[in-house]
């Protein structure tokens, strides 16, 4: 069974960074999809980026492009998220998500394997 494991979440003003990490225990599979999501209150979760495992390929939601990176450490079987210009509009609970369906949307939540339990990031202005 995997277990996806965030950490890094934290309380920072607008401008600042943090580092989230997702470490995976367990077998995954190579040549994946790992995503991040995030879920604001009130709000839809909606996914903020994924990267293919095999590979460079990875999306972004457009409110992130320039802001976010995803990168993976195979060797750790963890993937991050580096968080830049942080603003109050990213705060959100922030989760991992690994192993995507065939022919899932890299942004559907429900497409994942494995999900984690999250990480909250705070941006106050």
């Amino acid at each position: 069974q995997v277990q996806l494991v965030e950490s890094g979440g934290g309380s920072v003003q607008a401008g600042g960074s943090l580092r989230l990490s997702c470490a995976a225990s367990g077998y995954v599979r190579s040549n994946t999809l790992m995503a991040w999501f995030r879920q604001a209150p009130g709000k839809q979760r909606e996914g903020v980026a994924s990267l293919w495992t095999g590979g460079e390929l990875t999306h972004y939601v457009d409110s992130v492009k320039g802001r976010f990176t995803i990168s993976r450490d195979n060797a750790e079987n963890t993937v991050y998220l580096q968080m830049n210009s942080l603003k109050p509009e990213d705060t959100a609970m922030y989760y991992c998500a690994a192993d995507l369906s065939p022919g899932g949307g890299w942004d559907s939540w429900s497409a994942y394997k494995y999900r984690g339990q999250g990480t909250q990031v705070t941006v106050s202005s």
